[in-house]
């Protein structure tokens, strides 16, 4: 068995553990948001986890794009063959336990970030029969090394609530209005209705 292999571990998808389930939700939906072809139509996010995912990805692709740009370099050498074993490299790396501390949320996102571009490199080199491995991949490394600190944290809530959409000043007023109006109709139907029993 060689190392790609070794690192698709658990049981993804069908795991009893939920914690594990969205690990691997979020990995699958994120490498197919990613590499999703110009045109055709994305489907909805499949969880609040994903969503936030796919948000956070965005923002940061969008902030710090000359990060990014090494990236390519990093993977030219890379093949079908090496693609999961590289990653789990660089990751291994980053998460090597001398130089771990508190695990935060930005590591976490940094990882299905990671493997985006990766897949994104393999797609664009024509190696599309590599990701469902990559997906696979990030999963079970999310799975073995994030999960036990994750559910030390209380799970992904601290994700979603760190990373989800925020509603902006405008959608905020909106809502604010929306209830005063509603208050104020309530209020001026009590103030009819009391009046027409005193008369």
């Amino acid at each position: 068995m060689d190392k790609s292999e070794q690192s698709v571990v658990g049981q993804g998808l069908t795991s009893p553990d939920p914690l594990v389930q969205e690990a691997y939700l979020m990995a699958f939906d994120y490498i197919n948001y990613v590499t999703a072809k110009p045109g055709v139509p994305l489907t909805p996010a499949p969880s609040a986890t994903s969503a936030a995912l796919r948000h956070a990805g965005d923002e940061l692709l969008q902030r710090f794009p000359i990060f990014f740009r090494r990236w390519p370099r990093v993977f030219q050498d890379v093949t079908e063959e090496s693609a999961c074993p590289t990653l789990v490299s660089i990751l291994d790396e980053h998460f090597a336990p001398t130089r771990r501390r508190d695990l935060a949320w930005s590591a976490v996102l940094s990882i299905f970030v990671l493997a985006g571009q990766m897949a994104l490199h393999c797609q664009q080199r024509g190696m599309t029969n590599v990701l469902p491995k990559l997906q696979d991949c990030v999963g079970s490394y999310v799975e073995r090394v994030i999960c036990p600190e994750i559910r030390d944290k209380g799970g992904w809530s601290g994700f979603v609530s760190r990373f989800g959409k925020k509603q902006t000043l405008e959608g905020q007023v909106k809502k604010v209005c929306c209830w005063s109006l509603l208050m104020l109709t309530v209020g001026i139907l009590f103030y009819f209705l009391w009046k027409r029993r005193i008369t």
